[in-house]
């Protein structure tokens, strides 16, 4: 692309009704391309047109965002540097910060942000890394690189020789008559105490997929989907066996190479699916406090970078949480995905995806027909608008006054579609009047 180049002209030309010609441009082929060419009034842009919303990746905005003068109007699907929260290394360091922040303000608050576990960058941190290894011998650790996804790189162990041979600058122990600059930089990587615990459903582990999607940082105002997933290994769990991908990664795209996956059935559950088996186990208030915990994760990580990414009018995030419960039903937030995927891997999960993006669409109100004051948007709920967003109960409670609760319903049953049309057809009887 072109230097400064202006994007959104043309964008007040009308087609019939009241619909404005909404241009996109979409570099993604998959269940996003279908929702924008399904939408009312939007067209696709050719390739060096000019666009209203764009669907990009998070290589174009790294390369393109500083050359662009976007109008008013202009929707773009990431933040700027969007990568101080999902990029494994700065979550933690960002999450770390903020807990210490609420050590020195107040110890119950400081508690809420034990939600991550013990976590060290490599190589830079890898002296203290082995001094907290030591301190724990036969304890199973973790590796990940930090900007790599659908569980590519990662790695379990228990011995520090384990990971001599990559600890070493650039393998240079490997090729001793090397010349320097012949020989790569060793990667960065966090490493985890692993958590070997995991709440088990049929002897096999999960975790969970939720969406959170953030259309402005100051002030942070955030949506909570409440639909997701649960994500099951295809093999019962064990520590006896550390390098069986099956049974220690929870990705689909790990997943599925098993030799007796099915494609149809998956190893997915939906949150319904999850919320109903747990009540059942343990009780309507034990899990509902399980919930609350995970409401928890959702705004102290928001909260831990909110000063820290570049807040753009123009810009929304929609995020990939990935969450495993423990055998102590003990919430612990893994990582956050910038780019989830987006591509089905059968009908249910399309069904999920697809209602998903196309409440995107409409909380990001590309037509101008919301009023800005909703609460629920289809599957999405308002989590937290400048401060925590409450639901008024119609029952009163013992003081005679109405009760309230936080406004999030994960893997509670909605009719999103009714929704979605009641809340058009109210939009379009308060304009009538």
């Amino acid at each position: 692309m072109s230097k400064n180049v202006r994007i959104g002209r043309g964008y007040q030309k009308k087609v019939a009704g009241d619909h404005r010609i909404i241009r996109y441009r979409c570099a993604l082929n998959n269940v996003i391309g279908d929702v924008l060419r399904q939408r009312l009034g939007w067209v696709e842009a050719k390739e060096g047109e000019d666009w209203d919303f764009y669907w990009c990746d998070v290589g174009w905005l790294r390369e393109n965002f500083d050359h662009i003068y976007m109008e008013e109007h202009v929707r773009i699907c990431h933040f700027r540097n969007h990568f101080e929260l999902t990029r494994k290394n700065l979550m933690v360091k960002n999450l770390k910060r903020l807990k210490k922040q609420l050590e020195r303000e107040s110890k119950s608050e400081s508690i809420k942000c034990d939600f991550f576990p013990t976590t060290y960058e490599l190589p830079s941190e890898y002296h203290i890394f082995v001094e907290e290894f030591k301190k724990s011998p036969g304890t199973v650790w973790i590796m990940k690189p930090i900007a790599k996804s659908q569980g590519k790189g990662i790695f379990l162990f228990r011995r520090l020789k384990d990971i001599t041979e990559w600890k070493k600058e650039g393998y240079r122990a490997s090729y001793p008559d090397e010349r320097r600059e012949d020989v790569k930089d060793v990667e960065t990587y966090i490493v985890q105490r692993y958590l070997g615990n995991p709440y088990l459903i049929g002897g096999k582990k999960f975790d969970l997929r939720i969406y959170v999607l953030v259309t402005s940082y100051i002030p942070l105002k955030a949506w909570l989907y409440r639909d997701g997933f649960a994500r099951f290994s295809n093999t019962r769990f064990s520590l006896d066996s550390i390098d069986d991908s099956y049974i220690h990664l929870t990705n689909v795209a790990v997943q599925k190479t098993a030799p007796d996956y099915d494609p149809e059935k998956g190893c997915k559950w939906s949150l319904q699916q999850l919320r109903h088996y747990l009540t059942a186990r343990h009780g309507y208030e034990t899990v509902e406090e399980m919930f609350q915990q995970m409401n928890e994760i959702f705004i102290k990580s928001l909260q831990s970078v909110q000063k820290t990414i570049i807040n753009d009018k123009h810009c929304f995030e929609l995020y990939g949480y990935d969450i495993l419960l423990d055998s102590n039903l003990k919430l612990w937030l893994l990582e956050i995905n910038a780019s989830p995927s987006l591509t089905a891997s059968n009908q249910e999960d399309y069904d999920l995806k697809f209602g998903l993006l196309e409440d995107v669409l409409h909380i990001i109100d590309m037509e101008g027909r919301m009023s800005g004051k909703e609460k629920r948007i289809g599957n999405f709920d308002l989590m937290w608008s400048d401060g925590p967003v409450f639901v008024e109960d119609s029952t009163l409670d013992s003081l005679g006054g109405p009760s309230y609760s936080n406004n999030t319903f994960l893997g509670c049953h909605n009719d999103r579609k009714r929704q979605v049309n009641q809340l058009f057809r109210s939009i379009q009887s308060k304009k009538l009047v």
